[in-house]
């Protein structure tokens, strides 16, 4: 088994010109972790100051903690907030041992919460992020205070097949030179891609770069939905091409015991940054709510 990495020195170092400016549009971390794993080292910025339960954020593919950038400012107004950066994904997180199955993916965070001596964190995940979340939580949900899945992968809904076929065109070298473009214009809905945008550059650049040689997600299993007893906030892009976005709302609200599932109609799977300010709103009044739990009154 492989490890990923950065197609070359060369791709390396044009990546980390988008990637700085990329940086450059978050507010300043006030602490910047590489914390050791087993699977490598996990790149983590810290933001904000300590109060009540920290959030913990979880990209979408090759999006780093730069993919925040529409959403942080307004997480940062309840308190801390770390970003990760996936191992085995672009970015400064450095993958050294093969990423084998979702075990071995929730054993590399939970290790990283460990480090940070993140006792009980709220969990946010987006697309594959979402997938990670879910996956930490059916494996590992102790430090988890609740869980928020913003359109994730593989999570409610088995891929489409356009999905896979259009994955699987932007990520062959020579063919991904155009494939790259017309993949994110559809992932948004047909949305032109700002070329300025700086999500947008850090995502593309990644994609072109970086060689990820991770193992397909597997789909969590009903029993594992089942299992999250920890309030979970599910929201469902209703133009989402990553899945079937009906069928992935009515699974998510068969099976999750804690859920609030929200299908929102014209979401794209851009949901994130396009609706960023419904969607700071909604996540910010599901994170008082779960505050507010066990409270006694004053």
């Amino acid at each position: 088994m492989k490890v990923g990495g950065f197609s070359s020195p060369e791709a390396r170092a044009e990546y980390e010109v988008v990637y700085e400016r990329g940086l450059a549009a978050l507010p300043a971390p006030v602490a910047i972790h590489d914390v050791p794993t087993a699977f490598g080292v996990a790149r983590v910025y810290r933001f904000g100051r300590p109060g009540g339960t920290p959030v913990v954020l979880l990209p979408g593919r090759a999006g780093t903690a730069v993919m925040w950038q529409p959403n942080l400012a307004a997480l940062l107004r309840r308190g801390e907030v770390y970003a990760v950066d996936l191992i085995g994904e672009p970015g400064r997180s450095e993958q050294t041992v093969p990423i084998r199955d979702g075990a071995d993916q929730a054993a590399w965070l939970d290790t990283v919460l460990a480090e940070l001596d993140l006792a009980t964190v709220h969990l946010i995940g987006y697309s594959f992020g979402g997938w990670l979340a879910a996956n930490l939580a059916a494996r590992a949900p102790e430090r988890l205070k609740s869980v928020t899945l913003i359109d994730p992968v593989l999570t409610f809904g088995g891929l489409t097949a356009g999905l896979v076929v259009r994955a699987t065109l932007s990520a062959i070298p020579f063919v991904n030179r155009w494939a790259r473009p017309s993949f994110l214009r559809w992932i948004s809905g047909g949305a032109e891609v700002d070329a300025t945008d700086p999500v947008a550059r850090v995502i593309d650049e990644g994609m072109r770069t970086y060689r990820i040689a991770l193992p397909s997600p597997r789909l969590i299993t009903d029993d594992q939905l089942r299992s999250l007893r920890m309030p979970v906030l599910a929201l469902v892009a209703g133009r989402s091409v990553i899945h079937h976005p009906e069928r992935a709302a009515a699974r998510a609200r068969d099976l999750l015991p804690e859920g609030q599932v929200e299908l929102w109609p014209s979401a794209t799977h851009a949901i994130a940054g396009e609706a960023a300010g419904e969607v700071n709103t909604r996540v910010l009044a599901f994170l008082a709510d779960c505050d507010a739990i066990g409270k006694t009154p004053t």
